[in-house]
């Protein structure tokens, strides 16, 4: 038998028995002392870690502290170091890293990393940064700690970030001087770093530097140089990136597809979008239930409000169980086109059928109601987040007022005819069940239509999902210097 998959196994029973908050997991444990070891504690806090566990880390912790067989060791900290950092938990971290220290563990160059991703995840990004960098300097001057590739790929990442190109540029200088060689992920990391800033140029030149260094591109490169120029609407560009991934060895995922949809739509380019949905299908791609929430958003920017529906009540009718990024969407698209009742209509009815809204969810309602000035609808919810125990912080309501500055910038069309608005109803109360008079989109019959009645479940953090938190900005991306070909560089 395999350990490694024994000891998943023993790890997935653990965390069966704790489901519904029954038993505390180190209950749990005590119970099966015998058999738990180390690589079992390990897996826990992978797992853990995952599920914002990050307290029952901590209570694992103390508990292998007690056992017999408990020896002090790097990895443990420095994957306990690096959970805590992910929740935010910068205190927790530097707690764990004095504790490391007291047991006898030298810190290696593995704890440092973990310490550095811990403060890059505070809030103050520009104080972490300078942390981070200090701690890099630090390990340069120990033998035991030097940076490796890991090291520099997490700096480089965070200095794109921060739009710190002078940094970049002497951290890749020290790169290039350490016996250290840089790989794909050194490159993809600083490429999506200033692509989210919409530095284009800084971006290309990455590029330019990653042929020099005959590191050839891969699926992902593709997919962060089209999202980018998506963002930008540089879409020539975005097109001439996609078709050199066609001529490449790579072949395009799920993201590449929901990016160019969902960067074509906010630009109200509906034909375009369609026609990345019917390239999907000749290439052999089902759209995925991302793909769909990608559409529904794509028709709400072109206000088209009864295709974003219809695109809607074919998900919930094709899927077992709808997640809850897709309901938001369908909100979202309401919101969008000055439709606030028929929202609150959608939200009532998945009310009704169990679903429990998340605060990403009356964030969106909020924006919208308070910039709809209906005061009765935002009493509504406010009342609503109190029975489900949601408290709004300051961001919440800061975020609400900066949607009257932002409501002027997009003005959009108000549907207000009786047809649009039954249309509406009809998604409300078929939240489970699409309509089966309704039309189907032909270019949609790939994915399968299931009778079963859907629940819907919490937003996962889908990789195939693209990044629509920030706005694409309408200006088309200029450069003094000479355009570069991206099939230079994919040569």
């Amino acid at each position: 038998a395999d350990p490694a998959a024994e000891a998943a196994e023993l790890v997935r029973f653990f965390l069966r028995k704790t489901d519904g908050g029954k038993d505390r997991l180190v209950s749990v444990l005590d119970r099966h002392v015998k058999v738990v070891r180390t690589e079992h504690c390990f897996l826990l806090f992978e797992e853990l870690g995952r599920r914002d566990g990050w307290v029952q880390c901590l209570e694992i912790f103390r508990w292998m502290q007690k056992q017999r067989w408990y020896v002090a060791d790097n990895g443990i900290y420095s994957k306990l170091i690096s959970v805590m950092g992910r929740k935010g938990q910068i205190r927790m971290a530097m707690w764990l890293f004095s504790q490391m220290r007291n047991s006898g563990c030298k810190p290696d160059t593995s704890v440092y990393n973990s310490l550095i991703g811990a403060h890059l995840h505070s809030r103050d990004k520009s104080k972490a940064l300078v942390k981070a960098l200090g701690y890099f300097d630090k390990m340069k001057g120990m033998e035991r700690c030097q940076p490796n590739i890991v090291t520099y790929n997490i700096l480089l990442r965070a200095c794109a970030r921060a739009s710190d190109t002078k940094q970049v540029d002497i951290l890749f200088k020290d790169l290039d001087e350490s016996i250290v060689s840089p790989d794909i992920y050194t490159y993809n990391g600083v490429i999506d770093g200033y692509g989210k800033n919409g530095m284009i140029a800084e971006m290309e030149s990455v590029l330019v530097r990653m042929k020099s260094k005959q590191c050839r591109p891969d699926v992902i490169t593709f997919n962060i140089l089209i999202d980018s120029y998506g963002r930008k609407q540089t879409f020539d560009k975005m097109e001439q990136v996609f078709k050199s991934l066609l001529r490449s060895k790579e072949r395009p995922t799920h993201p590449t597809f929901n990016s160019m949809i969902t960067n074509y739509g906010k630009a109200r380019l509906r034909e375009k979008a369609e026609s990345v949905l019917e390239k999907m299908g000749e290439l052999g791609f089902k759209p995925n239930y991302v793909t769909q929430e990608c559409l529904i958003n794509m028709y709400a920017y072109c206000d088209c409000v009864s295709k974003a529906q219809q695109i809607f009540d074919e998900l919930v009718s094709s899927q077992s169980t709808v997640p809850l990024s897709s309901l938001n969407a369908m909100l979202d698209a309401y919101c969008m086109n000055r439709l606030p009742m028929e929202a609150d209509r959608l939200l009532d009815s998945a009310i009704e059928k169990g679903v429990v809204p998340s605060a990403s969810t009356y964030k969106l309602l909020y924006k919208a109601y308070t910039r709809a000035n209906d005061k009765m609808l935002v009493q509504k919810l406010l009342q609503r987040m109190n029975k489900q125990g949601i408290v709004p912080n300051k961001k919440f309501f800061l975020d609400a007022l900066e949607a009257f500055g932002t409501s002027a910038n997009k003005p959009r069309r108000v549907q207000t005819s009786n047809s649009a608005r039954e249309s509406s109803r009809d998604s409300a109360s078929n939240l489970e069940m699409a309509s089966p008079s309704k039309p189907v989109l032909s270019t949609l019959e790939a994915v399968g239509a299931s009778k079963k009645t859907p629940r819907i479940l919490p937003n996962s953090n889908s990789a195939s999902k693209p990044d629509t938190g920030s706005e694409s900005s309408s200006e088309i991306a200029t450069s003094s210097k000479p355009e570069l070909s991206f099939s230079q560089v994919a040569s």
